[in-house]
C-alpha cells in the first residue's frame, strides 16, 4: 500500500511589520513545510492570508536565500562571497569587535534593526540585550509610529483604544490615512460588516488608493495638511455646538486652550490650506458627532510629515470632544500593542547601559556613517538584522556611500543578499518564521499568538536569538539572559501574572495558538466610557505643559536618557509640510510635486520585492501622476519617466490617473534598486529630516520633478 505520510502541524504567527499579525498553521511532511495557512478559528484573521504570504511555505525553499555564513570576496557592493563556517564567522565578528572596542571604544560599534520580524525573541529588539552589554552605541529605531506614539502616549497614554473587532457595532467609521485593503486586510471584514448594519465609511487620505475607492466618501486633503483639517474639525465641532459638554467637562484637560486656538482655523483658512471644501469640513464634524458610535482608525502614514505629530494630536481630540468614548465601538484605534503585557526591560535589559551611552537614530544611518554627523567615535562596526535600510531608509544613497567605506566592519543576518547585505563583510543565515520558536504582540489587535518551530532551519540557517547566544559566548558573555533557548525567553517576557492574561499560560497557547488579551470583548470593551485614561490626570490631555520631545523607550532599547528633548507645543495644531509648493515655493521652483510613497499591495515593505512571481503580481515599478501633470511633461501612460531632487532619483513607468491630485505624484515602496530600471528606488529622493515629534521619517514630505525617459 502507498500510504500517504502524516502531516504534522504547528501554531504559528505572521512575522511581518503589519498590523494584522496573522494566526496561521504550519504543515509538515517528511521534515518539510509543505502548506502555510490561515488558523480557520482566529477571529480576527479568520483562516485567511493576504497575497504577500499565500505561498509561504515555498518562500522557506527560495533558490536564493543565503543557507550559508558567507565572507566578502570581492569589492563592497559587488555581491561577492564566499561559504565559511558558523565558527569561523563568529571568531571573525568577535575579534574584530574587540580590536574596533580596544582602539575606539565600544560606542564605535551600532546595531542597526527593525521589524522585518515582529516577535518578541526574534523581532525588534532581539539584539537589544546583547548590544547593551557589549556598550554599543544605542540605536534609536523610528522607521514607523513613534511619532503618532509620543502624540498618542501624550494625549491618551499607553491605552490599547478601540479593539478592532468592535468596529462592527460602529455606525461612523473614518479610516484616516491607512490603506487597508493592501495594509490590514484583516480589519475590512468588520468595517464591511458595521457597513451592512448601517454604518458610514470615510477614508481620508491625499490620493484614491484602494481602499479610498470603496468609502462612502473621500476626502482628499493635499500631503502633509490633515493637520489643519483636524483642526478645523476640531473648530467646526465647537462652533456649531456639536461638543459632548458633559464628557469634556468631567474626562478632558484643557478645552477652553483648545478651543481658543481652534478659533484660528477659519473654514476659509482651511480650505486655503488643505484644498477641502469648507462645507466638507462641517459635514464631517457634524457626521461625526451624530452618528454614535463613531470611531477613527489611524494610519501610521498620517504621521509622514514635518507636522505629524502635532496632526495625531489634533485627530486624538475628536472623538474626545464628540464623546465617541461612550459608546462600545467608538473613540479611536491607534495600536493596541500598548496593553500587550510584555516585560520589555528583560527583553532589552536597560540595566546594562552605561551612562553617557549615545543615541544614533536608524532614520540618519547615511548621516553616521559618512561622517556628517561628526560622532566621535565614529561607527567603526555595523550590525543589521530585520531591515534592509538601502530600501527602507531614507537618503540611500548616503546609505551606500556609508556602507561603501573600507573601513567599515559591516555584518548582517539575512534571508537574501540584499540591497544592503551586498556591502556586507559578513552575512549570517537567518531563519524564516517555520524555523523558530516566538511569540507575536500585534499593534493591530489584541491577541497574543504562538510561533512554533516546525522545520529544522534550511541549510545552517540560525534564529536572530540563537545568533546572539553564539556572539555572547564569543564575547565572553555569561550571563544567565545568553544562555536560554528561544521559547524560554518568549515565556521570561511575557508578564503572566498581568490581569490581562486572565491566568493564562503557555499551555493554551501550545494547545489554540493564540490568546485574546483580557481586556474586555469586542461586544463589550469600553476603556473609556468613564474616562480611566492611563495620563497623569486620568483624563485625554488636549493641554500638556512643560512636555519634552521624546521616543517611546522600546524605540531605543529602553533607554530613558539622551531623549533630544525639545520643547512640545502645550496644545495640537497644525504644523505646515517642510516642502511643498505653499511652505517652500523656492524648492518647488526645481522640485514642484509632492510625493506620497504608501506600501506596495503585493510587498511587504522590501519582503518578496526580490521573487519574481510576486513582482509580476505587484507589477515594476510605477508612477502614478495627475492628467495634467502628465501633459505638461509629455508624458503618456506607460512611458519609462524619471523622478528625482537634489538627493537622488529612481525611474519607473507612468501611470497616469484621476487618484491623484494635481501637483501629487504616487510611488509604492519596497522595489530594491538593484531590480529596478535604474539604480535607486523611491527613497533615494526622501529626507531624513524627523517630524515634530518621536523623531519619526517625513517620507510623505518631498518635493520632487518628473521627466520622461527617451
Amino acid at each position: 500500500m502507498n500510504d500517504q505520510p502524516a502531516r504534522k502541524t504547528f501554531f504559528g504567527g505572521c512575522p511581518h511589520d503589519c498590523p494584522d499579525t496573522c494566526a496561521m498553521v504550519y504543515e509538515v511532511e517528511d521534515g518539510k513545510l509543505v502548506e502555510v495557512r490561515g488558523n480557520k478559528d482566529h477571529p480576527m484573521t479568520r483562516g485567511t492570508l493576504c497575497v504577500k504570504l499565500k505561498d509561504y511555505h515555498d518562500h522557506h525553499y527560495n533558490p536564493d536565500r543565503v543557507l550559508y555564513p558567507l565572507r566578502r570576496s570581492g569589492p563592497k557592493g559587488s555581491r561577492q562571497f564566499t561559504r565559511i563556517s558558523w565558527g569561523e564567522a563568529i571568531a571573525e565578528i568577535s575579534s574584530r569587535w574587540k580590536d574596533i572596542m580596544a582602539k575606539y571604544g565600544s560606542q564605535a560599534i551600532m546595531p542597526y534593526s527593525y521589524l522585518g520580524n515582529e516577535g518578541l525573541v526574534q523581532g525588534l529588539t532581539a539584539g537589544d540585550a546583547f548590544f547593551n552589554k557589549l556598550g554599543s552605541t544605542v540605536n534609536e529605531k523610528t522607521f514607523c509610529a513613534s511619532g503618532s506614539s509620543t502624540a498618542w502616549l501624550l494625549t491618551v497614554g499607553p491605552t490599547g483604544g478601540v479593539d478592532p473587532e468592535s468596529f462592527v457595532h460602529s455606525k461612523y467609521i473614518v479610516i484616516w490615512a491607512c490603506n487597508s485593503i493592501s495594509t490590514n486586510l484583516h480589519h475590512w471584514p468588520f468595517v464591511l460588516e458595521a457597513r451592512k448594519r448601517g454604518a458610514k465609511v470615510v477614508v481620508i487620505d491625499s490620493y484614491r488608493s484602494r481602499t479610498a475607492k470603496q468609502a462612502d466618501w473621500h476626502i482628499m486633503p493635499k500631503p502633509g495638511t490633515d493637520g489643519a483639517f483636524a483642526m478645523g474639525v476640531i473648530a467646526a465641532l465647537i462652533e456649531n455646538g456639536l461638543v459632548d459638554r458633559e464628557w469634556v467637562e468631567k474626562h478632558t484637560v484643557g478645552f477652553e486652550e483648545l478651543a481658543e486656538r481652534a478659533k484660528e482655523f477659519t473654514p476659509a483658512y482651511v480650505e486655503r490650506v488643505t484644498g477641502v471644501p469648507a462645507a466638507d469640513v462641517a459635514r464631517f464634524a457634524q457626521d461625526f458627532a451624530k452618528a454614535q458610535p463613531s470611531v477613527i482608525r489611524m494610519g501610521v502614514a498620517l504621521e509622514r510629515h514635518a507636522g505629524g505629530g502635532q496632526t495625531i494630536r489634533a485627530v486624538c481630540a475628536i472623538p474626545a470632544l464628540a464623546g465617541s468614548w461612550r459608546h462600545v465601538g467608538g473613540g479611536l484605534l491607534q495600536m493596541p500593542l500598548w496593553e500587550f503585557p510584555v516585560d520589555w526591560a528583560r527583553v532589552s535589559r536597560p540595566d546594562f547601559i552605561r551612562s553617557g551611552t549615545r543615541v544614533v537614530n536608524n532614520l540618519q544611518l547615511g548621516q553616521a556613517l559618512t561622517g556628517e554627523m561628526k560622532l566621535d567615535p565614529p561607527i567603526m562596526g555595523l550590525y543589521v538584522y530585520n531591515t534592509n535600510p538601502v530600501s527602507q531608509a531614507p537618503q540611500t544613497n548616503k546609505i551606500v556611500k556609508g556602507l561603501s567605506r573600507e573601513d567599515l566592519f559591516f555584518v548582517t543576518a539575512e534571508h537574501f543578499v540584499t540591497d544592503t547585505a551586498a556591502y556586507a563583510d559578513i552575512v549570517l543565515p537567518a531563519t524564516m518564521a517555520g524555523e523558530h520558536d516566538d511569540m507575536m504582540f500585534s499593534w493591530g489587535h489584541f491577541y497574543l499568538t504562538i510561533n512554533e518551530k516546525a522545520i529544522e532551519p534550511c541549510g545552517e540557517a540560525k534564529s536572530n536569538a540563537e545568533i546572539f547566544r553564539l556572539l555572547a559566548a564569543g564575547m565572553g558573555y555569561d550571563d544567565d539572559q545568553f544562555k536560554m533557548g528561544d521559547m524560554e525567553l518568549a515565556e521570561h517576557y511575557v508578564k503572566w501574572d498581568a490581569p490581562q492574561m486572565a491566568g493564562v499560560g503557555m499551555e493554551h497557547f501550545r494547545k489554540h495558538g493564540y490568546f485574546h488579551l483580557a481586556v474586555g470583548t469586542p461586544d463589550d470593551r469600553l476603556p473609556h466610557a468613564n474616562g480611566n485614561f492611563p495620563t497623569p490626570s486620568g483624563k485625554v490631555e488636549f493641554m500638556v505643559r512643560d512636555a519634552k520631545n521624546f521616543v517611546a523607550p522600546p524605540f531605543r532599547m529602553m533607554y530613558e536618557a539622551m531623549q533630544s528633548g525639545e520643547d512640545v507645543d502645550p496644545l495640537p495644531g497644525y504644523v505646515p509640510p517642510r516642502e511643498s509648493p505653499d511652505s517652500n515655493a523656492a524648492r518647488a521652483a526645481d522640485y514642484p510635486l509632492n510625493i506620497i510613497s504608501p506600501k506596495s499591495h503585493g510587498f511587504l515593505n522590501s519582503c518578496y520585492a526580490n521573487e519574481p512571481h510576486k513582482i509580476k503580481g505587484q507589477g515594476e515599478q510605477f508612477v502614478m501622476l495627475s492628467p495634467k501633470d502628465a501633459q505638461e511633461r509629455s508624458i503618456r501612460e506607460g512611458d519609462p519617466v524619471r523622478v528625482f531632487n537634489d538627493r537622488g532619483d529612481f525611474e519607473g513607468f507612468a501611470r497616469v490617473t484621476d487618484d491623484v491630485q494635481e501637483g501629487v505624484i504616487v510611488a509604492t515602496l519596497g522595489y530594491w534598486r538593484s531590480m529596478n530600471r535604474s539604480d535607486g528606488s523611491v527613497n533615494s529622493i526622501s529626507s531624513d529630516a524627523f517630524c515634530s515629534l518621536g523623531r519619526a521619517p517625513t517620507f510623505s514630505d518631498n518635493l520632487v520633478q518628473v521627466t520622461r525617459v527617451n
